[in-house]
């Protein structure tokens, strides 16, 4: 009898991987005309955090995601002081400080990597929540839903103070979805999903009625930023025109590789679509979008494969961000959603955000590994 294979993975994941680490260093190529001398290399960056986060997959095949599960809580503190820490020695960029500037290598962002420790602690706690008992009494849910928003509800406001609006929504996100997995009662969602609407609903006639006591109760800085997203709909800034302007003039099949029309603020990250759209038009764009969609797809297949819960309610996790970040990014390029610093997974630039998606690729190889061993 030979023996399987410990590192074997699915091509169908491997192989979108590939070819998103192909469309990402190609179009930050693209944008080396419009930036700045300091950004020239970007795409070879690109290329080192790709190497590495290949390297970094295979080494969370070699770890498997039971050790992760056992030190979730280890891994969540860790998380918190790294986010903690960031506040008052993190280095200010755009009046936000959620870097650490780490010399000669870059920045390294630890809500990134909070993501994980998050969905690694939840899926504990959920799964050890269902071993106890199949059948939960109302009370024992309420009393574990309070420790969930305790857990959730620390990163979040220490993200938010960064200020990093867009990390706490996909915080929540992560929550909502894999407590959905995990098979808690609906009424939950119903009730805070009204809860939402309600403080939603206050904090917004606050802030259109009550101006100064809106500033009073969250400051200037929070009042500006609310402004912005609240009216991006009437926005004409130049990284919202020049973004859609350029999109709009690659038409079918775009300028042509390395032949980005027009400067746009955050080319590299927040706006890369724009850059794609541009160099290869409607045609270049329906294919990313049909591999993004291949790929989620095949991530959720894992979920329904899976006879672990922890392993489904990891693959929750993974794929509420992927999902959530990639209709936002896109949709904020194109002037649907208001513009927060939410990038694409896996095209734009930036180590941590790449190195923690990797981090999460490694634990869905262990997944589809687990599941490999079960059906043989």
């Amino acid at each position: 009898m030979t023996k399987e294979s410990k590192f074997k993975v699915e091509k169908i994941i491997l192989i979108p991987i590939i070819l998103f680490a192909i469309i990402s260093v190609i179009t930050i190529f693209a944008t080396r005309g419009m930036l700045a001398d300091e950004y020239q290399s970007l795409y070879l960056k690109q290329i080192i955090w790709y190497v590495l986060g290949f390297a970094i997959a295979y080494i969370m095949m070699t770890v498997g995601n039971k050790f992760l599960y056992n030190n979730a809580y280890i891994f969540y503190l860790v998380g918190v002081i790294l986010l903690l820490l960031v506040l008052f020695f993190g280095k200010e960029i755009n009046n936000a400080r959620c870097w650490f500037v780490i010399p000669y290598i870059g920045s390294f962002q630890p809500s990134e990597f909070m993501k994980i420790f998050l969905m690694i602690t939840l899926a504990r706690m959920i799964g050890d929540f269902n071993e106890r008992s199949e059948n939960h009494e109302i009370g024992d849910e309420f009393k574990f839903l309070l420790k969930i928003l305790v857990i959730v509800g620390i990163p979040s406001i220490l993200t938010f103070i960064e200020p990093d609006t867009g990390a706490v929504l996909i915080y929540f996100v992560i929550t909502i979805v894999m407590l959905f997995v995990g098979g808690f009662r609906s009424r939950w969602f119903i009730i805070t999903l009204s809860s939402i609407a309600l403080l939603g609903g206050g904090f917004i006639l606050l802030y259109f009625f009550k101006q100064d006591l809106f500033i009073d109760i969250f400051g200037t800085s929070f009042f500006y930023r609310m402004d912005r997203i609240l009216n991006w709909s009437n926005s004409s800034g130049m990284q919202y025109t020049n973004g859609i302007t350029a999109i709009a003039s690659g038409g079918i099949l775009g300028h042509g590789f390395n032949k980005t029309p027009i400067y746009f603020p955050e080319m590299q990250t927040d706006f890369i679509f724009a850059v794609f759209a541009s160099n290869f038009g409607f045609i270049g764009s329906f294919l990313l979008l049909g591999l993004i969609v291949f790929f989620d797809t095949t991530i959720i297949g894992l979920a329904e494969k899976s006879t672990n819960l922890s392993d489904k309610l990891i693959v929750g996790g993974v794929i509420s961000v992927l999902l959530f970040q990639q209709v936002y990014n896109i949709s904020m390029t194109i002037g649907l959603l208001p513009i927060m610093g939410i990038t694409l997974p896996f095209i734009s630039y930036g180590g941590s955000s790449l190195i923690s998606y990797m981090i999460l690729i490694g634990m869905l190889f262990n997944i589809s590994n687990e599941n490999i061993r079960f059906k043989n």
